[in-house]
């Protein structure tokens, strides 16, 4: 249960509904079912959030989660792993929270409570972000795909103060994540990329002209960000997945590998929604099936010992696949 002291943390660290919608962000977009779905997935993660910031118990916590609907869990997940993640940064707070909620109940959603950590670190200074991320056992995609707290990092930042990291495409200064301080930058504008979906209500035209606002050589990863929200969230119907994939013109090889990791992640979360098949076939020109084949083969390979993190290797592999040479269609 609840405790007072949860009660006023909640009062003052949980974001109302409101707040982050659509409308209350001022992000210029036109109201549909659609993007009505889209902006569901920022109130699913202040849920998660409110949750676990009371200090609600794992046991609580999971079967609160359980009450919403499949195609949003995740999203709460990344907003309960949030809470939990403050929780443990205060003192005396530990770490016992965060990993039984990853080893446990969120195993399945691990690609998305990585993200939640993310969003904790916007909130925390970066002394505290040493001990952030738990060690875990038994969790697949540990630490390889941690980075995504980075991508959750860079996705809270521009959500939230959109003027200095979209509009003034400001860039982070960078941190050891995982010991590759070079690449901290790159993770984070894969985070930027998903939030130019959410921020432009999925409009393919939007969105593309936002990338293009960008420094050239951040424009990559953004597509990805991009590609993979498209996928993962929806937003868009057939006719707005293809121009988006017009859109992304010599960058389609990153859009496409966006899709391919949401579809690992919704697969890995055993739910894959309507929104998912189709964007898969859109932008990649595959089935859920063999998107998801793919991230499998390509998951590990010899050589991930290098400069580059075994994450970044992970995506130059799918990301090749989608390339002229390797015999696929690009657009």
């Amino acid at each position: 249960m609840s405790t007072f002291l949860g009660v006023l943390r909640k009062r003052a660290l949980a974001p109302s509904l409101a707040s982050v919608g659509f409308a209350e962000r001022g992000f210029p977009v036109t109201h549909t079912d659609a993007t009505a779905r889209l902006e569901a997935v920022p109130q699913a993660v202040v849920c998660g959030f409110e949750w676990a910031i009371e200090g609600a118990s794992l046991w609580e916590i999971e079967r609160r989660l359980a009450l919403v609907e499949p195609e949003q869990r995740g999203f709460a997940y990344e907003g309960a792993t949030m809470g939990y993640t403050i929780l443990d940064a205060m003192p005396g707070g530990g770490r016992e929270r965060t990993r039984a909620l990853l080893e446990g109940p969120g195993k399945r959603h691990i690609f998305l409570t990585y993200i939640g950590i993310g969003f904790a670190m916007a909130r925390l200074p970066r002394p505290l972000w040493k001990n952030i991320l738990p060690e875990l056992t038994g969790v697949a995609y540990h630490p390889v795909m941690s980075w995504l707290a980075v991508d959750g990092y860079g996705f809270d930042r521009a959500y939230f103060d959109t003027a200095k990291w979209v509009d003034g495409q400001a860039e982070p200064v960078p941190y050891p994540w995982a010991g590759r301080p070079e690449y901290f930058r790159r993770a984070f504008d894969q985070g930027v990329g998903r939030a130019l979906w959410f921020i432009h209500g999925g409009d393919a035209g939007a969105v593309a002209e936002a990338v293009g606002r960008f420094a050239e050589h951040r424009r990559a990863d953004l597509w990805s960000g991009v590609g993979l929200a498209a996928t993962f969230a929806g937003g868009s119907d057939q006719n707005g997945l293809a121009r988006l994939r017009r859109a992304a013109g010599e960058y389609h090889d990153e859009l496409a590998l966006g899709a391919v990791f949401a579809v690992k992640a919704r697969t890995y979360a055993s739910y894959v929604p309507a929104h998912t098949h189709l964007a898969a076939g859109v932008l990649a020109d595959l089935s859920v099936g063999d998107a998801q084949d793919l991230a499998d083969r390509t998951e590990r390979a010899d050589g991930d010992d290098g400069p580059e993190p075994p994450y970044e290797l992970w995506r130059e592999r799918i990301r090749a696949e989608f390339r002229p040479a390797a015999g696929r269609l690009a657009s």
